[in-house]
């Protein structure tokens, strides 16, 4: 029994880290097909696995096709409740289930302001009024979870769980453009982005290369590295 998950760029797609990040952090077998999301090939690549009509898509072995990452997610731990990929304690699961809820829907202004990538740090960004409000907002879920969870440091509800995937991206997000976030966050992104299930995305996200930058920002850079 192997899935299929078709994945974006891995330098810009969060969406595909977080469906990746499931299947690889909970030993689940599949294999990876990537699919350009700048080289206008896109929409012929994905016409095979039409309707859905971004990435990550999942193919299931019997061949159905699962769009939207929450929907993949609750498909997963439907399939294989021994992965453990939800808390087990209910207040914690239905914290976790809120928290994937809310990053799938909301934080408007943080994704489109500062888009993930793993190359290098930006320097001098000047966080909007918006992006302020969603950093704060995602501060006092992290600090909800934590109460609910017991939890003061380390994966948000003890072990690694879909929440964790879900938030990854806003992890890079944050070291990325040296956003201004508690000490508390900022260690939560130093035990996200070292863990060694991601630096292997990391590692491989340089497979696909552009002439220009599809996420072109007047900034400069530094390596990347956490702090």
């Amino acid at each position: 029994m192997t899935y299929q998950l078709y994945i974006g760029d891995r330098k810009y797609s969060s969406w595909s880290l977080r469906g990746w990040l499931m299947l690889e952090k909970f030993n689940l077998p599949h294999e990876v097909s990537l699919i350009e999301m700048f080289s206008g090939t896109m929409k012929d690549r994905m016409a095979a696995l039409a309707p859905a009509r971004l990435l990550p898509t999942l193919q299931l072995p019997d061949g159905t096709v699962i769009g939207e990452t929450v929907a993949i997610a609750e498909t997963l731990a439907e399939r294989h409740p021994e992965a453990g990929m939800w808390p087990e304690d209910p207040r914690q699961r239905a914290t976790a289930r809120w928290l994937v809820a809310e990053m799938a829907s909301g934080f408007g202004a943080l994704r489109n302001a500062c888009p993930m990538q793993l190359a290098h740090i930006y320097q001098g960004f000047e966080p909007s009024k918006a992006v302020l409000a969603d950093l704060r907002r995602i501060e006092t879920l992290f600090a909800h979870a934590r109460t609910v969870s017991g939890c003061a440091e380390g994966w948000l509800f003890g072990s690694y769980s879909i929440a964790d995937a879900f938030y990854a991206p806003v992890a890079a997000r944050i070291v990325g453009f040296d956003l201004p976030v508690s000490d508390e966050m900022r260690a939560y992104c130093r035990v996200t982005l070292s863990d060694p299930v991601l630096r292997r995305w990391q590692d491989q996200m340089d497979e696909v290369k552009y002439t220009t930058d599809p996420y072109p920002i007047d900034l400069p850079r530094i390596p990347w590295q956490l702090s």
